[in-house]
């Protein structure tokens, strides 16, 4: 059963949604049989990079706050990170266009190792402070998580993997994604937002029961999760 999972390398709510949606699969008696496929998913694309403005500083322009504004709100979520065993600073992440890391994904995915490049860029952004859209940076973490230096600076040189990224961002439009995380099950069931695990746990067993059931529509569960939405410096 596929698992499809709409996320941004940007969003604080797609990498604690990704800790709860674990913890809900690995209680999951048919845990082995779930197929768990990222999709690329920009909540900002017209996001330019920016190495010295840190994130607190981008969201207190652009939401009209003052520094310590963004960043009491940026604490609130830093302890809800917490919650799940992830360390965030915000005072060190960086305001980087996360295009070429979704391209990076869409590699890694050709090759079994999807779930270790959100993880490792998740890590880069919200605890290292690492500029996510930087080139060298990204060929670095590629090849932390075993991927092919020549390959990875080869599809970093072209426009390799932008039209699969394109085909995600379409799709998240069919199946009605309005923020992210967005979890699809067996393409009937989502999940939007970083619910509890027993949520997620819950659709899971609901997805397995119709495994046979060739209904292509998607049902949406629970949407009061917290997530990130398309413009939000989130």
């Amino acid at each position: 059963m596929n698992v499809e999972i709409w996320s941004d390398v940007m969003c604080p709510f797609c990498y604690i949604g990704k800790r709860k949606f674990e913890h809900a699969l690995s209680e999951f008696p048919h845990k082995e049989q779930v197929n768990v496929v990222w999709k690329s998913f920009q909540l900002n694309p017209d996001m330019k990079t920016e190495p010295g403005k840190n994130i607190n500083q981008y969201l207190a322009d652009i939401k009209g706050w003052s520094l310590d504004e963004a960043k009491r709100m940026n604490d609130r979520v830093t302890a809800m990170a917490a919650e799940v065993g992830l360390s965030y600073d915000f005072d060190k992440a960086v305001v980087a266009n996360s295009w070429d890391a979704h391209r990076l994904i869409q590699l890694a995915k050709q090759h079994g190792l999807g779930d270790a490049a959100e993880e490792r860029l998740f890590m880069a952004y919200f605890t290292q402070g690492r500029d996510t859209s930087d080139h060298a940076t990204l060929l670095e973490l590629g090849t932390e998580i075993g991927l092919d230096a020549e390959a990875v600076q080869q599809m970093l040189a072209s426009d390799q993997f932008a039209e699969s990224v394109s085909r995600d961002l379409y799709e998240a439009q069919q199946v009605g994604v309005r923020g992210v995380p967005f979890f699809v099950l067996d393409r009937r069931y989502a999940v939007s937002g970083a619910q509890q695990p027993e949520t997620f746990l819950g659709a899971l067993n609901t997805a397995w029961s119709d495994w046979e059931k060739a209904n292509p529509v998607v049902a949406e569960l629970p949407t009061d999760g917290p997530a990130c939405t398309p413009g939000e410096a989130c």
